[in-house]
């Protein structure tokens, strides 16, 4: 289902972080967004997932998410991570993908003993390439790793938008490859939104491109057509371009 934002903008003590931004977000596309550091990705994520305030309207299953808490937000299907994985480190990656899916149990059912590996947590494990590792404790994977559990997490909760601050930040070129064919294999049904300044990385794996710049729609297209636009060479790609 399409998430459409419709002049989103947030300000915090006088200074517009986010100045009337429109986007439509739609399944199945991996939809980057990039720009210079302070450009507003961040607390445009922030917005969507009730971390920051903003004004404007962000629809979403009839319901607009600006208007909701941060919990009701997750319980809609709309997950986010976070630039620094956000997982418990002293628990076992099944412990976290249990846990995570937990969020849409019932209390009672949470302190009901557990067998073995839940059959969607299984599953989970497989797509993002951790069911090896499962009775490892998540403090001792590698940066990628802990990525590909946070995303783990968010499959879990069968999280319908999942927005991703910087998911290759850090990783190897190997761990970069792996992490982009897995948000092709999960994108299929979902909206998936990626915060990305790996412009190799961009290049290689987006279907569209948004580019903001001091909290304004600059441009979008694809790679290509973002590559080619004289004010996104100005502003953000430089020499790049």
């Amino acid at each position: 289902m399409t998430l459409t934002v419709n002049d989103l903008r947030v300000e915090f003590d006088g200074f517009v972080a986010i100045d009337g931004v429109s986007l439509t977000l739609e399944p199945g596309r991996l939809h980057f967004l990039i720009g210079p550091n302070g450009a507003g990705k961040t607390t445009l994520v922030d917005a969507l997932t009730g971390l920051a305030k903003g004004s404007g309207e962000a629809r979403y299953r009839t319901r607009d998410l600006l208007a909701l808490a941060s919990h009701r937000i997750t319980r809609l299907g709309v997950g986010r991570t976070f630039q620094t994985a956000t997982v418990f480190e002293e628990l076992s990656v099944l412990q976290n993908l249990d846990i995570a899916a937990g969020v849409h149990r019932a209390r009672w059912r949470l302190m009901l003993p557990r067998r073995g590996a839940p059959e969607r947590v299984a599953e989970v494990m497989e797509t993002v390439g951790l069911t090896e590792l499962a009775d490892r404790p998540a403090g001792v994977l590698s940066h990628g790793q802990k990525q590909w559990l946070e995303i783990g997490m968010l499959l879990v909760q069968d999280s319908s938008v999942m927005l991703l601050d910087e998911p290759v930040a850090g990783m190897s070129a190997e761990e970069r490859e792996e992490t982009g064919e897995l948000l092709r294999r999960i994108s299929p049904g979902r909206t998936v939104v990626v915060i990305e300044h790996d412009m190799d990385f961009v290049r290689r794996f987006a279907d569209v491109v948004t580019v903001l710049h001091a909290g304004k729609v600059i441009a979008e297209g694809t790679a290509a057509e973002i590559r080619e636009d004289a004010q996104v060479q100005l502003v953000y790609l430089g020499e790049d371009a």
